[in-house]
Parts: structure tokens; sequence; C-alpha cells
């Protein structure tokens, strides 16, 4: 859950990280770049896909939003023009690691990552995705700088919707299903929708157990934020890393009761398997155009990874309501330092496990 942040009066400082552990040497791709939208007889390998949403103003030398950490600490600085995405593609020929910006909402990523992935000079057949993002997150789970690998992606938009002060007395939300007749119909839901992505579930635990120990940014500022909220236990830890679903709908709501339905709706869609605990606003867009990709082999979906941390919560504090909540946060979200150092530090131990390995990994995703 996020938009473009104008001013950070609220932001906290995050530590400095140490250089990451160098993966395996691999041979520099010196060849020229074939033209754009033209054949390509020699395309740039790519081994890691880093997926970010925004930048706050620079890429580099200034507030950090989801992608500037990666291009500076990951060396991406071969440019690799993208007129027919949002932003330029970065790479790095020694490691292979590509990094995107899609732009925020899920129509910006899905045209973004359709372009990627049938962009000619790149061979993305045998790449992982990390999709790197913040997001508001639930305080019933985590707090704000956690980090939380999704198993599931839920869409919020393609729903009927009745605007609050006009639903029926009975019904707990205006918002339900294109498939219910309200909020409260039991029918199963639609499978061929696009309402529910499900991510390859061995890597995503991979990952996780890989990651869980990965100590996260704290500081003064985001403890005194987490210690508001006395009705959520998790809410008041320190930030850490957790399995948690992903929610993903192009408004930037807030709210208790919002905050209900978003559960509601991943409890739903994933037959109760699921458990939302981030807000976001790309991913459906992103893994709708990889899956789609993928039936053509251009990419493999089953190596796709959801990484999103905890940059606000998606429900006020008690004693404050949703509105003044939600404002105070559109002058800048309390954890995004936070936030956006977690996402690297959880991501890129991710990254450099992968590549280290790369005889195997590249053959077989990690289980």
């Amino acid at each position: 859950m996020h938009a473009f942040v104008t001013g950070l009066l609220l932001a906290a400082a995050a530590p400095a990280l140490p250089a990451p552990a160098a993966p395996a040497a691999q041979p520099p791709v010196t060849a020229p770049l074939c033209a754009i939208a033209a054949p390509c007889a020699r395309p740039l390998p790519v081994r890691m896909v880093v997926v970010t949403m925004f930048e706050i103003g620079k890429d580099e030398g200034d507030t950090a939003g989801e992608f500037q950490l990666w291009k500076t600490r990951r060396n991406l600085h071969q440019r690799i023009p993208f007129p027919h995405g949002f932003h330029d593609l970065y790479y790095n020929p020694d490691t292979q690691i590509l990094g995107v910006v899609t732009g925020v909402g899920s129509v910006r990523s899905a045209a973004a990552i359709t372009a990627l992935g049938l962009d000619t000079r790149l061979d993305l057949s045998r790449a992982y995705w990390l999709v790197a993002g913040i997001a508001g997150i639930d305080p019933e789970d985590a707090s704000i700088g956690s980090a939380a690998w999704a198993r599931y992606v839920v869409d919020g938009d393609l729903a009927h919707e009745i605007d609050a002060r006009e639903i029926p007395k009975d019904w707990k939300s205006g918002y339900f299903p294109l498939d219910r007749k309200g909020p409260d119909d039991p029918a199963p839901p639609r499978t061929d929708g696009g309402e529910v992505f499900a991510l390859n579930p061995d890597l995503t635990e991979w990952a996780y157990r890989l990651t869980r120990d990965v100590a996260l940014p704290d500081d003064p500022g985001i403890a005194r934020e987490r210690a508001r909220y006395t009705d959520h236990p998790n809410a008041r830890k320190p930030p850490f890393v957790l399995i948690g679903d992903q929610f993903s709908a192009m408004t930037f709501w807030h709210g208790s009761l919002l905050n209900r339905w978003a559960n509601d709706h991943t409890r739903y869609f994933t037959g109760a398997k699921g458990q939302f605990v981030t807000s976001a606003m790309e991913e459906t867009g992103t893994l709708q155009a990889i899956e789609y990709l993928s039936r053509i082999g251009r990419v493999d979906k089953d190596r796709v990874l959801v990484l999103r941390t905890g940059s606000n919560y998606t429900l006020p504090p008690p004693g404050v309501t949703a509105a003044d909540y939600l404002l105070r946060e559109n002058e800048g979200y309390a954890g995004l330092n936070a936030s956006v150092e977690s996402l690297y530090r959880v991501g890129d131990k991710v990254v450099t496990e992968l590549l280290a390995h790369w005889d195997r990994y590249g053959k077989t995703p990690p289980k």
C-alpha cells in the first residue's frame, strides 16, 4: 500500500548495512545491446529480476524508495533503455541481476512486466523474480519494518461495491466479490477470474527458512509508533520476518472496517488457506503478466517470490480516527526507511544464495 511519498516528516532512519557477501564470479557480458523491438541473436542472460514499484526522487543519492538500495548496493549500473515501460532498466553483467521499476498500480505493473517479458534483448527463461516493495501491514499480524513472504496474492479490485452509507443494515461491508449476491453469500469463489494467485509454496517456504533470523532495522521512531497499538501484541514487536499473504488493490484504503474486508476477502479466495498480512497495489498485475508469459516459455512462474515490508499500519491505533491517521501517513510513512532497509536485507540474502549456487538453482528451484 503505497503512493509517491511527498514528505518524510515521520520516516525513521535506518542503520547502515555491511556490504553483502559477493556471489560466485560470473563472466561479464560485453556484447552490445540489440536494438529495441528487433530480433536479437545474443540476448543478455538474466538470473535474477528485482521488481520494484517506485522511487521517490533520483535513483541514487537522495532518500531511498524501493529501487535505490538495489541499484547502489548491487551495482546495477548498466542502463538499458526501456521506453516501452515506466522506467529504464538497470543491469549488472557480472551477477546478471536486472532491476525494474514498474510504476505504481496494477495497470502499470502488468504493462511493464509484459513489455519486459517480451523484450528480445533479454533472456529471462531461467530468471528468478523477486518482487520487493513496501506495504501497509495488518497490526493483527506484524509490526512496521517487518518483512512478509507471500504464498498468495489476492485481488481487491474485481468486485461489486455499494457506498457504505447505502448498504443494508445487516451487511458488514458494501464491497463483495463479483460472483456473490452479497457479503455473506456462501457461494464458492470463481477460479478463473484473476482474483487470486498462488505462488510456488516450496520456494516461498525455502525463502522464509533462509531469512527468518535476519536482523531487521529498528529505532526509537518506529518503536514509539508501534507502542501506540496497545490492542495488538504483534504490532508492538520489533520488526521480524514472517510468512503472510498480500492483498492487492489500486485504492489506498485504511481503517478497521476495510481491514476486516481485506481479511475476509483473502480467506474467501484462498479457501481459508491464506492470511492477509500486507496491502499493496501492484502484484495482481505483475503476476497476471508472468502467468501469461510463462505459457509461452518466456519466463518461469514457479521462480517468483513476493516480499513486502511494512511501512505503515492498515488501521489506526486506539483513540485515532481512520481519516486522521491516513492523512498523517500521506505526509510520510512512519516506517518508510526501516521498511526499505528491511526489503534489501531480507531480499538480498535470497539473491546471494541463489547466485552463489547457480549450478544447482539454475536448473531447479530450491525447496
